[in-house]
């Protein structure tokens, strides 16, 4: 394995990308069991170098449950000639990934995906998460929210554009597209698009009964999104559960 000048990394390097590799796969396997990923387009990533600009990202178009820690791809955001490479992504993985990983360094994990509730939620033409519950409570204040799609997400412009509404959130609501999510893990960040996508679920159920939300009052909800900062250290024990349950739950595709 290589280190980010190009020099064979040591132990502690190497052990650390097999690590990555590792939870990164499990992500996208995962991903698949839960039917959140969407034939093989979508991609994840994690950073590698301490300044985030050396990362790991799934190959072009293939299917998140086919995805092992030896498939993934080492990418440089600095990189001119990636597209041109033989194994190169697919030009709308490496705009908002490339971009993100160059510009935000504390992004350290980053998960595009198109899961049912989300996408749903993120096409009305008020895609804000109303806080009317809990799960959905845990992102009040704490969500980018994209209302200019302007098509495939493949352009330069359109990368720098994204990395400017994300700013100094975690989480994105992609208007008409889907939804992102950053953090400084694999764990944690899987952790969020699980608890982003329950959230959906149940406030597009809540709009689909027809009846007035009950939406918290601003000054709870910030509470309540304060006091599920106590329960994040969660996220890794979630993760951990879920990774033991891959090989012993049979394979969902969607």
């Amino acid at each position: 394995m290589l280190d980010t000048t190009g020099r064979q990394a040591g132990p502690h390097l190497a052990a650390r990308e097999k690590t990555l590799r590792e939870e990164l796969s499990a992500a996208f396997r995962l991903t698949a069991q839960f039917g959140w990923n969407e034939a093989v387009a979508n991609h994840f990533s994690v950073a590698l170098s301490d300044d985030g600009r050396t990362f790991l990202m799934n190959p072009r178009w293939r299917h998140f449950a086919a995805i092992m820690p030896d498939d993934l791809l080492v990418l440089d955001a600095d990189a001119a000639g990636t597209m041109q490479r033989p194994d190169a992504p697919d030009p709308s993985a490496w705009t908002i990934h490339g971009h993100i990983h160059s510009a935000l360094p504390h992004a350290r994990c980053v998960l595009h995906v198109h899961p049912p509730y989300a996408t749903a939620i993120s096409a009305l033409a008020d895609p804000e998460i109303k806080p009317v519950d809990q799960n959905t409570a845990r992102f009040f204040g704490r969500v980018a929210v994209d209302l200019d799609y302007g098509g495939l997400a493949d352009n330069e412009a359109e990368g720098r554009r994204l990395v400017e509404v994300l700013g100094d959130k975690a989480v994105m609501m992609m208007g008409n597209h889907g939804v992102l999510v950053t953090a400084r893990t694999v764990a944690e960040a899987f952790d969020e698009l699980y608890y982003l996508e329950r959230a959906c679920q149940t406030l597009l159920l809540a709009y689909s009964s027809g009846q007035k939300l009950s939406i918290l009052p601003d000054e709870l909800a910030a509470r309540t999104a304060r006091e599920w900062d106590a329960y994040r250290p969660s996220a890794f024990d979630h993760f951990r559960e879920l990774r033991s349950l891959l090989e012993r739950v049979p394979l969902r595709l969607t």
